[in-house]
């Protein structure tokens, strides 16, 4: 399907003006995107991975396009978008490309190219809502050759997550065999309105371990972080090695483990 309106004046981190001009968006695809004699075949988004964001730190990444056209395809664009849909006016928040215009394509044939645009969040800029966290999708659009076809649609999802942090300490150090070793720690995670970390509260982390000389870590128990993110877990020591807590986090919480913490046997 032909577009309506020029990307080239969309640029920086986060669009959240509804009087901005979006191209004419097409309804969702499962599959390959066509338009005139322009296909879009694959859109991919920091590699496939999720986008994990602190308070401060930028992230920058890239997104590309794949398409194919009879006589090549001459540009390739990607948007990134939250909420529930692209053209509605009260969508929660787009990310363009930090440059203007159209990416830069590598031809991998006579008809094939894939295209790059890079991006570079500014999380105090671009994340100003912890509800932002999650699922994003991407709008992607191809420009080709022949008599300026150009097509344009819905394509992959991705997460893009608020960062984590967990820390443990585990006592007494030495301990005697067969007595009680409690470990502690605090589970955080970013906050995108306040620009802080904040203990991450009523979440299950894991109480792993990993006996000296071996290089699995075991699962002891699993516990739940209490007020203020506190992790709090004991176990009996039955030989030296290495203590760490472990969260699967979510779909908008990034996962985190903490460094180990050696405890030496008697």
């Amino acid at each position: 399907m032909r577009i309506r309106a020029s990307v080239a004046a969309l640029s920086g981190a986060l669009v959240l003006s509804s009087a901005l001009v979006f191209p004419a968006a097409a309804q969702a695809h499962a599959g390959p995107m066509t338009g005139d004699d322009t296909t879009i075949t694959k859109v991919v988004v920091n590699g496939g991975k999720d986008i994990v964001l602190g308070t401060s730190a930028k992230q920058s990444f890239t997104a590309t396009v794949t398409a194919t056209d009879p006589y090549g395809v001459t540009g390739g664009w990607v948007a990134l978008w939250h909420g529930t849909s692209f053209d509605d006016q009260g969508r929660d928040g787009v990310l363009v490309p930090a440059e203007e215009g159209s990416g830069s394509c590598v031809a991998t044939s006579d008809q094939t190219s894939t295209c790059t645009v890079h991006f570079t969040v500014d999380p105090k800029a671009a994340m100003t809502k912890n509800s932002y966290a999650g699922t994003w999708h991407a709008y992607a659009i191809a420009y080709g050759h022949s008599s300026g076809s150009v097509t344009d649609g819905y394509a992959a999802s991705l997460h893009i997550k608020r960062n984590t942090t967990l820390t443990a300490n585990a006592s007494p150090e030495p301990v005697a065999h067969g007595r009680t070793i409690t470990v502690k720690g605090a589970l955080s995670r970013a906050d995108w309105e306040t620009h802080a970390y904040a203990g991450l509260s009523n979440v299950s982390v894991k109480l792993q371990f990993r006996k000296s000389g071996t290089s699995t870590y075991t699962t002891l128990k699993t516990v739940t972080s209490g007020s203020g993110g506190a992790v709090t877990a004991t176990t009996t020591a039955t030989s030296d090695g290495y203590y760490r807590f472990s969260y699967a986090g979510t779909t908008a919480t990034d996962a985190a483990t903490s460094a180990s913490d050696f405890v030496n046997v008697q």
